[in-house]
């Protein structure tokens, strides 16, 4: 593989990779009933208003489940898979395959999203508990419906919450569950974002 494809590789696979996490915190913004009216929370839409009206009026969402967000999602993880292969040789691949490797690679970005916002939570919390920023208060109302189901099964002792103890232990299960159904899928290491 000569460096210009590794780099035209890694370039796609770089932006394609963050503005899927764009859409997935789009996502995970309406399944937490966050404040769309946050500063960031108005980049994230804006950002993902155009493609997402389009799909919107053929596909409906399902209560709060955005279902135009999955399904660009997927549509993009296809569109960035078959020009990967592309760029490296290779010819079209069948659509399934990218439908099932696009489908991991969201949910792998997914774990990474809840892993490293419970980690930016948790440091926030240590460093500069009564914050006002706009992501500081995003990022936690992204994590507490995932944390607040935890907080009942671990009680915090003495003020110290290990209730995100129980979350990385899940979100690390998860993505070895994950890695296994990609070696599994025959995915090609590099060609799918968040994988």
């Amino acid at each position: 593989m000569g460096t210009m494809i590794q780099m035209s590789t890694y370039f796609i696979q770089a932006v394609a990779g963050l503005y899927l996490g764009i859409i997935l915190v789009r996502l995970l913004l309406q399944l937490s009933r966050a404040d769309f009216f946050n500063p960031v929370s108005q980049f994230v839409v804006k950002a993902t208003a155009a493609p997402l009206a389009l799909l919107g009026r053929v596909i409906p969402p399902i209560k709060q489940f955005n279902t135009a967000s999955l399904v660009f999602a997927l549509l993009l993880q296809w569109l960035v898979i078959q020009v990967t292969v592309t760029i490296n040789g290779g010819g079209m691949i069948n659509p399934l395959y990218c439908l099932e490797w696009g489908l991991l690679g969201i949910i792998s970005l997914t774990l990474d999203l809840y892993f490293y916002g419970l980690l930016a939570a948790i440091i926030i919390s240590w460093v500069a508990p009564q914050s006002r920023h706009p992501l500081v208060s995003l990022v936690w109302q992204i994590m507490e419906p995932v944390m607040a189901p935890c907080r009942r099964v671990i009680p915090s002792f003495g003020g110290i919450d290990l209730s995100p103890l129980l979350i990385f232990i899940v979100i690390n299960m998860l993505r070895i569950f994950v890695a296994n159904l990609a070696r599994a899928a025959m995915l090609p290491a590099g060609f799918v974002p968040g994988i």
